[in-house]
């Protein structure tokens, strides 16, 4: 039976810089979005290099419903690895912001994510071996005006996963939550604001920074030099200095 590399959010973006290198590996893939065409001509360029086998399962993760469905497929693989990087942003006043897409975004930043890894724990505990990359953000490190539900969203997943690499020492699982910066994906464009964070790093820079924290069995790790700074400063700044910073910054 095929073993499987799973990647959510992998119709563009850093969910295809993932599979790229994945299937660079040799990985087997599983594809995971909602765009079943951007899906199946990555799938087709990845089966014909690379020589993998490729999977498309089209999914809405922040439905309970269809993701109720893929956690039902995927039971019924051999998962060896796990890319949880779908997820969004929402740039606005949160009392100004549609009640349904704060919700989504929650279900999918937070719930999705959890019982995707949820699902896949057990048998790779079981085998021993297994790996899982948490996509968070640097905005995990502080609280952010206009942005307030992404930054809580992503701080649950940087916690959450720094959590479950500590239940994993000794089992053969490898953890990790990679908190990137601004990055050249459409990240922003979808968030509202495509005109912010114009320094951005590339997709391929933080799948590069995400294996050299693997190898080197880190919990988290934070994309960029210059990013590094930054998550730092919560730890030195007052929190209300440190929001007037972020708000500033998210304008500019």
């Amino acid at each position: 039976m095929s073993s499987w590399a799973v990647v959510t959010g992998a119709s563009g973006g850093l969910g295809e810089a993932y599979a790229r290198e994945l299937a660079s590996r040799g990985a087997n893939l599983v594809l995971v979005a909602r765009r079943v065409d951007k899906m199946e001509v990555l799938a087709t360029e990845l089966s014909t290099t690379h020589g993998i086998e490729t999977m498309i399962l089209p999914c809405n993760l922040s439905d309970p419903a269809e993701r109720a469905g893929l956690i039902e497929k995927l039971d019924a693989l051999e998962v060896h690895t796990l890319v949880n990087n779908a997820g969004f942003g929402t740039m606005g006043a949160l009392g100004e912001l549609e009640r349904t897409r704060i919700v989504n975004e929650v279900e999918l930043n937070v719930v999705a994510l959890t019982q995707l890894t949820h699902a896949v724990v057990p048998a790779m505990v079981a085998k021993g071996r297994g790996t899982i990359i948490n996509v968070a953000s640097l905005a995990a490190f502080q609280p952010m005006p206009q942005m307030a539900t992404y930054a809580a969203t992503k701080s649950y997943v940087l916690n959450f996963t720094s959590g479950l690499w500590g239940e994993m020492e000794g089992t053969g699982v490898r953890v990790v939550c990679i908190c990137p910066g601004p990055t050249d994906t459409s990240f922003f464009d979808n968030a509202g604001n495509g005109e912010v964070m114009k320094q951005r790093r590339s997709p391929e820079q933080v799948v590069a920074t995400t294996f050299q924290a693997l190898r080197a069995g880190k919990p988290y790790v934070v994309d960029g030099m210059g990013n590094k700074v930054l998550s730092q400063l919560s730890r030195f700044v007052p929190t209300a200095l440190l929001v007037r910073a972020a708000a500033w910054v998210g304008t500019h």
